[in-house]
């Protein structure tokens, strides 16, 4: 595992603020809503289903969090807010447009400020659109998953093909960016059937595709349907080949693959994500939220409690739902940077502090076998080496876990 050190009660209060400033030039804001009208069987998010959520309530705790943040953090500058979830698209447009207002008062925000929120293609969430744009709203993320209704029931959702289409023709209307995620790799489908999919996808004239390989994860529905034989799953060789396919048939329509499962037009690449592949600083709200923050050229390792009740009753009582923020040591971020760039295309830049804990006769095998290029600054795997990015990352990393507390 790797070594976090003691947990440190913490303060967020800085007496440099140049010094902030200088830490990291960019700094994401996430925020998470938990709650879903129903649990996807796939889905092992911290995800709620509730019969009536006191949205004021919850309004009221975000608001109350980012003045929390607000006393660390003043001089830096924001270049992305995410509203995740869950299904954040249940929230009020107004409350999202109250605390973007609030988003603005207290940071300097980038000209270009990139705004993205989750939402589900019902004919319930799309007759928010408008007011979420309205709010401040200019990227959406539409949860589509399918593009045919026999594998949209499977999956567990609740719209049809017809509503997914009809919603993201609302979305182009109302936000300058829309994105949609499909899964593949499903139960009996096809490799034909998924490049017919995917061609769909991109006549929709989508300016960024989220593709996502279904996975089995404990303590879903699909985990006990799966061993309990309910469906078989395409074995390692075929789902190899969906990947392969997707690569091939994007990149000829002018969406290459820029992190290991995402696509995009040159200029549409989700910058939110990028903040967390690129290791900068990000802060996140709401129950079970991750955040990276630089606090006086220390970082920290920020986890929200889970819980979405017991997250409010921390927000009351301490004005923030964290638990202690953990001192992430030069060995921590040097591990936790290479896991997070080594998913792009790009790869990422490299120096002293990465090259002391990766194994470089293993860099050097993957070398020879095409996985990986480097150079004394830079490393970045190929496309034979992405595909395979779960084993290759433990090989190199001298078999240290890819886990971070």
């Amino acid at each position: 595992m790797l070594s976090l050190h003691s947990s440190v009660k913490w303060s967020f209060v800085s007496d440099n603020n140049s010094e902030l400033e200088q830490a990291k030039g960019r700094m994401g804001l996430y925020f998470h809503w938990p709650f879903c009208l129903s649990k996807c069987p796939y889905c092992d998010f911290n995800t709620h289903v509730r019969g009536g959520v006191d949205h004021d309530a919850w309004l009221a705790a975000y608001l109350r969090a980012l003045d929390y943040y607000a006393q660390s953090t003043a001089g830096r500058r924001l270049t992305s807010v995410f509203f995740g979830g869950g299904t954040p698209s249940l929230m009020k447009p107004d409350h999202v447009g109250a605390i973007l207002e609030k988003v603005h008062e207290i940071w300097d925000c980038a000209d270009d400020l990139e705004i993205t929120l989750e939402a589900n293609p019902t004919s319930v969430e799309m007759h928010k659109f408008e007011g979420f744009s309205e709010a401040g709203v200019n990227r959406l993320s539409l949860g589509v998953q399918a593009l045919n209704d026999k594998d949209l029931a499977f999956l567990g959702r609740e719209h049809s093909a017809d509503e997914a289409r009809q919603a993201f023709e609302i979305a182009q209307r109302c936000f300058g960016r829309v994105n949609f995620d499909l899964i593949y790799a499903r139960p009996e489908q096809s490799l034909s059937a998924w490049e017919a999919e995917l061609q769909e996808a991109v006549t929709m004239a989508a300016g960024h595709l989220s593709l996502y390989q279904l996975t089995i994860e404990r303590g879903t529905a699909f985990y006990k349907d799966y061993s309990d034989g309910a469906f078989i799953m395409p074995d390692q060789e075929l789902a190899a080949d969906f990947y392969d396919l997707t690569l091939d048939v994007l990149e000829a329509e002018g969406l290459p693959m820029y992190e290991i499962s995402n696509h995009a037009r040159p200029g549409e690449e989700s910058r939110h994500n990028l903040t967390y592949w690129r290791y900068d600083d990000y802060i996140g709200i709401g129950p079970g939220a991750h955040g990276r923050l630089t606090i006086n050229g220390v970082k920290y390792a920020l986890r929200d409690h889970a819980s979405p009740d017991g997250w409010l009753s921390h927000v009351s009582k301490n004005g923030h739902g964290a638990h202690p923020g953990k001192v992430l040591s030069d060995e921590d971020q040097a591990l936790e940077s290479l896991m997070m760039g080594l998913r792009l295309r790009e790869g990422m830049d490299i120096d002293d502090k990465h090259w002391r804990y990766l194994d470089m006769e293993r860099v050097k095998t993957l070398y020879d076998q095409g996985w990986l290029h480097y150079s004394d600054t830079h490393i970045h795997l190929t496309r034979d080496g992405l595909i395979r990015l779960n084993a290759v990352l433990p090989y190199i990393l001298e078999e240290r876990s890819v886990a971070v507390a």
